[in-house]
């Protein structure tokens, strides 16, 4: 009987048992049954304008604009990805920033003009009349030594009656001086011979040319009265020319004397004349704010004649390499310089960068990139606005793959804004 009773007992606290290990069992949680949160889902929702603004679900923020989502594993900040087949169809061309020379042109037009350093005015030296003119109209070709005037004047012809007295008195002071008086008197050495031999005196003396050149300017006529303060006329030689120009204030810091010059003249298309900068002036135009500077050409076949009109081009710049990208890829916004980097596998990013100058369609770049970096040539304004937002960037997709491609077969969450 006592044992039939403990058996009893023995099965009471054995069920019992059972039952609470049941109760505690089921209260656990299934580690499978769990549900694990997608690395596609969103952390939390932001504001676009203010990251501080954080909410558990897609909302308004409180300026009325969509709330974004933020990810576990969120994106480089200004990335931007975009499919293969949508670089195809935006055009998109790369291209590699080069460490090159850059030679910067000045393109602008002048002026041929005498070369004013062998630019010669004739002044005569004493007061008297013009008896005969040599030369009839500016523009007349003549050679070193040609006569180009006869004048008749009381003080020349006193200067001679002193050389042949002194010759009569056998007196050297006297000769000496007096050939002193008509040497400075402009009478060359022929003329001076030529009287100690023969002693007569001529009452016009004929004077000559001092080079080879053109008349510029001739201000005299047959029987004019004419003194010191005459200018007769002017000789100009074309065996070289100026050409005077005008550069803009800016270009004025790039412009150095010895720099070479390329010049066109539309009276002979095709030719060009090669000369260097001859001399930059120190004063700017205060109408135009331009700078004059000077050009010297060589003009050895006499095709360069004054106030004919030129077409200028100024190569500035040294041979020293420099970092460099073609124009176009250059994208200015007023406040800040931009180029879009490819990074490769679809993925773009806008970068800012500080540009110097600018020459045949190329930008030198001073920071910001250097040689080698692939960078985006054409389609780059449009990746710049996706990648410049303040916020995270949209990602360029085909329509039909956000149609019917998963969530999260992306592998990351929907647009930023």
């Amino acid at each position: 009987m006592s044992s039939n009773r403990n058996t009893l007992v023995m099965g009471v606290l054995i069920g019992t048992a059972g039952i609470l290990l049941g109760l505690f069992l089921a209260e656990q949680p299934d580690p499978a049954a769990t549900p694990k949160q997608s690395a596609d889902e969103p952390l939390y929702w932001v504001a676009p304008m203010d990251s501080n603004y954080r909410r558990d679900g897609p909302g308004k923020s409180p300026m009325g604009m969509d709330l974004v989502p933020v990810y576990a594993e969120q994106r480089q900040p200004g990335l931007v990805e975009i499919a293969p087949e949508v670089v195809n169809n935006l055009g998109v061309r790369t291209t590699a920033a080069t460490r090159e020379a850059l030679k910067q042109v000045i393109r602008t037009v002048g002026y041929v003009k005498f070369n004013e350093d062998r630019l010669v005015h004739i002044h005569p030296r004493v007061q008297g009349w013009i008896e005969k003119l040599h030369v009839t109209a500016a523009g007349d070709p003549v050679s070193r030594g040609q006569a180009i005037y006869d004048l008749y004047a009381p003080e020349l012809v006193n200067a001679q009656e002193e050389l042949v007295l002194a010759l009569r008195r056998n007196n050297e002071r006297l000769l000496q001086a007096a050939e002193d008086r008509l040497r400075a008197l402009q009478l060359d050495e022929a003329f001076i011979s030529a009287l100690k031999q023969h002693r007569r005196i001529a009452q016009t003396v004929t004077f000559t040319s001092p080079q080879e050149g053109v008349v510029d300017t001739l201000n005299i006529r047959e029987g004019f009265f004419v003194g010191p303060d005459t200018t007769l006329m002017s000789i100009g030689s074309l065996d070289d020319v100026w050409v005077e120009a005008e550069i803009f204030e800016s270009q004025a810091g790039l412009v150095r004397p010895g720099q070479p010059v390329e010049m066109q003249l539309d009276y002979l298309p095709g030719r060009q004349w090669r000369g260097q900068v001859d001399y930059i002036y120190p004063s700017l135009e205060a109408s135009t704010r331009t700078l004059r500077v000077r050009l010297r050409f060589n003009n050895a076949d006499g095709q360069l004649r004054p106030n004919m009109f030129a077409r200028i081009r100024i190569e500035t710049g040294d041979d020293s390499p420099t970092t460099v990208i073609p124009q176009e890829a250059l994208i200015r916004t007023g406040k800040q310089d931009r180029v879009v980097l490819a990074l490769g596998n679809g993925q773009f990013k806008s970068i800012a960068v500080t540009a110097g100058r600018i020459a045949d369609n190329h930008v030198e770049i001073l920071s910001g990139l250097q040689a080698g970096d692939e960078i985006v040539a054409s389609a780059q304004f449009l990746l710049d606005s996706e990648s410049s937002k303040s916020a995270d960037f949209k990602r360029m997709e085909p329509v039909d793959m956000r149609a019917t491609v998963p969530h999260s077969a992306h592998g990351e969450g929907h647009a930023h804004d």
